[in-house]
């Protein structure tokens, strides 16, 4: 028996196709047993799928879990931001909460520009990874992490935009450290700060627009900014643009979403 699941395919922090970050949003009536998640995530082989069943406890409209082509996370930010972009196109609405497994309840409102989707603050503390370092190759000028259940969130500051655009990691190598997320940033040109992301572990090597990441860098940023508001470029291939704000312990990342295809994907059971 064949089972059919709606499916989108969404450029999160993208107002035109081919940019920012590319999410597929697929609305289930029930969970499928979890190694179907993971491959259904590798066989649409974007960074994540975003999976929503109608949320049954009072707490929040939607569940929401997330793939990356080789296993479930437990946080996803571009993901979320399109799966809000998705249900509120679909069914109306100016926001909508989410709950998830290992970050709580996730909020997704509308706003003059798009979306803005609210993350926890992920604090970071001064931390040698001469290791990852080496690996990522430039001169880092500060190195912070932050411990998690799943993943790491390491942040490497360098002095220039330019470092950052020019690096070239050992990327076989990061792979082997785990499914740790690497934070390359500095202040940027035309933005406020700039980002490039390596998930090697995890199968993304490097991410387009990470929002999880922006949790871990926006306390990070606000401290050396000196407010809690700026702007922020992803220096990917795509390349992505964020609106980072910090409000008490939630991060808050706002840009537009795009649809890009919206169909069925037909799972043979």
């Amino acid at each position: 028996m064949t089972q059919t699941i709606p499916y989108w395919h969404v450029d999160a922090f993208s107002d035109v196709p081919f940019g920012g970050n590319q999410a597929a949003v697929m609305v289930l009536d029930e969970w499928l047993p979890d190694d179907v998640l993971v491959k259904i995530g590798g066989e649409n082989m974007f960074a994540e799928t975003a999976f929503v069943v109608p949320d049954q406890s009072g707490e929040a409209d939607w569940e929401l879990r997330w793939c990356t082509p080789t296993y479930e996370i437990a946080l996803c930010g571009h993901a979320t931001l399109a799966a809000g972009h998705i249900l509120l196109t679909r069914d109306g609405g100016d926001q909508i909460r989410f709950r998830t497994r290992k970050s709580g309840i996730l909020e997704v409102r509308k706003t003059p520009k798009g979306y803005e989707v609210g993350l926890p603050a992920i604090p970071t503390h001064p931390e040698d990874h001469a290791e990852a370092a080496s690996y990522i190759g430039g001169n880092p000028v500060a190195i912070y992490r932050s411990g998690g259940e799943q993943i790491g969130y390491n942040i490497f500051l360098f002095e220039s935009e330019e470092e950052v655009r020019a690096l070239s990691p050992d990327l076989k190598s990061l792979a082997k450290l785990g499914t740790d997320q690497f934070d390359c940033t500095a202040p940027g040109k035309n933005s406020d700060i700039v980002s490039r992301i390596f998930v090697p572990g995890a199968g993304v090597d490097e991410d387009s627009v990470t929002g999880s990441a922006h949790a871990a860098l926006t306390p990070f940023w606000v401290e050396r900014l000196g407010r809690n508001q700026f702007t922020a470029h992803q220096a990917s291939e795509r390349g992505g643009d964020l609106i980072c704000r910090l409000d008490g312990d939630r991060v808050w990342l706002g840009g537009p979403c795009v649809t890009v295809v919206e169909g069925q994907f037909h799972l043979a059971g």
